[in-house]
């Protein structure tokens, strides 16, 4: 009787700059979340971003969570 052996997977920490570092250069679609307003998210490709975390978004869009509505 053997038993296979289930390898451990290690799941690496990334550091959220590198993070949003990924997300600019692959041109994702980001979507953040307001910490004060919990009713809209915004919603766009990063162009630029520091190293407080302040983004440059482009063709960004307010979501309103509850109806939907895109402006």
């Amino acid at each position: 009787m053997s038993f296979k052996s289930n390898p451990k997977v290690q799941k690496v920490m990334v550091q959220p700059i590198n993070l949003i570092f990924r997300y600019l250069q692959n041109r994702s679609r980001v979507q953040v979340w307001l910490y004060e307003n919990i009713s809209l998210r915004i919603e766009g490709h990063i162009v630029g971003f520091d190293e407080y975390m302040n983004l440059v978004l482009d063709d960004a869009e307010e979501v309103y969570v509850k109806t939907r509505q895109r402006k």
